[in-house]
């Protein structure tokens, strides 16, 4: 059984749909990317997976769980598991960096001082912000804050991250040392990864494979070599896309 299941998921806003039978599965320990065009769906498709949206019709499952008809403990069991990398990182600008990563553990568990303290400075050594540990979120750029926010959630051991545009914003150059963490952490951590992004190049290099959502539909679910080379229509226009960016 795949770790996460969306069969026929449709949502609808105000009548219109901005899911429109979207289905695919994600296995234990991928990396799975969503790309398309800009208002396409793709970050409605992770607010599914934490019930911070419901669908319309069909389902969302999480390891044998229904998030969308679950019970409130069965969701909070869910959520547990999942750590979320916003797009701005949403770090607190009074706390610093340590702080701010040890929020879910000071919020959600009843772990001591000590303990949340060792548990933060793992996770910093894992994202290799552990210089930055005092700093606060002004005092770092753009791809620590990055960074940091990914500490944060990974701190409480997920097995699941969900990555929201995680280099938006950045330089090339930031991106792909974002980008090369994202693979590091599901090899070194066994984390499942799904990560919306803009960045096709930098799916190509970082997931196991890609799904191409445009107009609520998926165009094509396939591994970086077969996506490159698929004869579908949306996916030749977002290739050559894509391509035009860097010229």
């Amino acid at each position: 059984m795949s770790l996460v299941s969306f069969q026929n998921v449709v949502k609808r806003f105000n009548g219109n749909a901005v899911l429109d039978g979207v289905s695919f599965n994600v296995e234990k320990g991928e990396v799975f990317a969503i790309v398309g065009p800009s208002g396409t769906g793709k970050s409605v498709t992770l607010k599914h997976l934490v019930r911070l949206l419901t669908p319309t019709a069909g389902s969302v499952v999480v390891d044998g769980i229904d998030v969308a008809t679950c019970s409130d403990r069965e969701l909070e069991k869910v959520r547990s598991r999942i750590g979320y990398l916003f797009q701005g990182g949403a770090l607190l600008a009074w706390m610093n960096v340590a702080d701010n990563v040890a929020l879910p553990l000071r919020e959600c568990t009843d772990l001591g001082d000590a303990e949340i303290e060792r548990k933060v400075a793992e996770a910093l050594a894992a994202v290799e912000l552990t210089g930055a540990a005092q700093k606060f979120p002004a005092e770092i750029s753009g791809g620590m804050q990055k960074r940091a926010g990914l500490a944060r959630a990974i701190v409480r051991q997920s097995d699941i991250v969900l990555y929201d545009e995680p280099t938006s914003g950045l330089d090339p150059v930031t991106s792909v040392t974002i980008n090369k963490l994202i693979r590091k952490l599901a090899t070194t951590l066994g984390i499942t990864s799904i990560v919306v992004t803009h960045d096709l190049l930098g799916a190509l290099a970082f997931a196991d494979r890609i799904m191409l959502l445009k107009d609520g539909k998926v165009q094509e679910c396939a591994t970086p070599a077969e996506f490159v080379k698929s004869c579908k229509p949306a996916v030749r226009e977002f290739l050559a896309a894509a391509k035009g960016e860097l010229i």
